[in-house]
């Protein structure tokens, strides 16, 4: 009897573990993001996004500019606000609509160092040098930092820069919503904003019931998350959050009407 119950039994163990195997593989291929074939490992999002065509990221440091191309579905002539803007081209969330889907728009950081580079290869975006607050006309501690390694942490928020040589400049303050209006600035499709820390600062000087950007995606550090839920959800906007599987340092935020058209789409 032990003689042909073992065989049975190493039968049904070995089945099991196939089953279990297949099982693996076809849960792996159903929802695992799939890479296009031209595309850099760890760059494309997933399979059952629609992400996955507008793949892979070509200017941002990261996912963003695909979230960002796939929520308007490459949309032409819009018009973006870029708060903490950096480089023109490097890093940049704006650059590919700006490059290629012929977008116009303000990018604003308080390193003026970067003008020169919006003047001469971004002729439809203007370069303003402020620090973006919730108040004009004053003077704020700006580090820039010129440690090769970390030149994009330039901030006003010290504690950012602890350790790393820096250059401390003072940079005149501006409220988005002045900067708006001498701008003649009547409604914006998307807003960027990414100035560590000092995001409800800029959001506290920015009447977003008035222009009630389509998009808005905004660094989401620890420290300010509370802040930031609190404003959005006060002025009705939902986050976005099955863009968290490809960016988990920026949050994305779209009006609750908006939100409601999209949420018959499928992601």
């Amino acid at each position: 009897m032990p003689d042909t119950i073992k065989p049975r039994t190493t039968l049904k163990i070995l089945l099991t573990a196939l089953g279990l195997v297949a099982g693996l593989a076809i849960g792996k291929i159903a929802f695992s993001p799939k890479a296009p074939e031209n595309s850099a490992a760890g760059q494309s999002p997933g399979l059952r996004t629609g992400l996955e065509q507008y793949a892979p990221k070509r200017f941002s440091e990261r996912n963003e500019e695909i979230i960002i191309r796939h929520f308007f579905k490459d949309r032409r002539g819009g018009f973006f606000v870029d708060v903490g803007a950096y480089h023109y081209r490097d890093g940049s969330n704006t650059y590919y609509l700006d490059k290629y889907l012929d977008w116009k728009g303000i990018a604003i950081d308080a390193n003026g160092e970067f003008a020169q580079g919006y003047r001469e290869h971004r002729p439809r975006t203007t370069f303003y040098n402020f620090f973006v607050s919730d108040k004009s006309d004053e003077k704020a501690e700006f580090y820039i930092v010129r440690d090769p390694g970390h030149l994009t942490k330039s901030t006003a928020a010290p504690e950012f820069v602890i350790g790393r040589k820096t250059e401390e400049v003072k940079v005149p303050t501006i409220t988005l919503n002045d900067l708006l209006a001498k701008h003649d600035v009547r409604k914006i499709d998307f807003l960027n904003i990414d100035i560590e820390l000092w995001e409800p600062h800029a959001l506290a000087g920015f009447d977003i019931e008035k222009y009630r950007p389509d998009l808005v995606c905004v660094e989401a550090h620890r420290q300010v998350r509370d802040q930031l839920l609190a404003y959005f959800g006060a002025h009705d906007y939902v986050r976005l959050d099955h863009y968290f599987l490809f960016d988990q340092r920026n949050w994305y935020f779209t009006p609750k009407g908006r939100y409601q058209e999209l949420s018959d789409i499928s992601y």
